[in-house]
């Protein structure tokens, strides 16, 4: 999205600045940058910004796994599921490995 407004502020101004700096990034779609010692930390983004950037995640994901697919670079089901040590429908448990 060119022409977003952009705006750089170093940590010890954005405690001073974060409620009139939230605004702007709500209602005026500003991107905020903060920064540490002289160096980028991380960013202020709308939730428009967040859903995009999730969209774009997802895509590239999507991509990824039909190239894997059609490669024929994937693991079946059942043996993912015996190397991470979980059972089939398992989905509301971390996974951890």
């Amino acid at each position: 999205m060119k022409g977003k407004n952009m705006t750089t502020i170093s940590m010890s101004e954005i405690r001073l600045k974060l409620s009139e700096l939230a605004n702007r990034v709500i209602y005026g779609g500003e991107r905020v940058i903060v920064e540490k010692n002289n160096k980028p930390a991380f960013g202020i983004v709308s939730m428009e910004d967040i859903e995009l950037l999730e969209r774009l995640e997802d895509e590239i994901d999507i991509k990824a796994a039909e190239e894997a697919l059609k490669e024929g670079n994937f693991i079946p089901l059942d043996k993912l599921v015996k190397e991470l040590g979980v059972e089939e429908g398992d989905t509301d448990k971390d996974v951890q490995g």
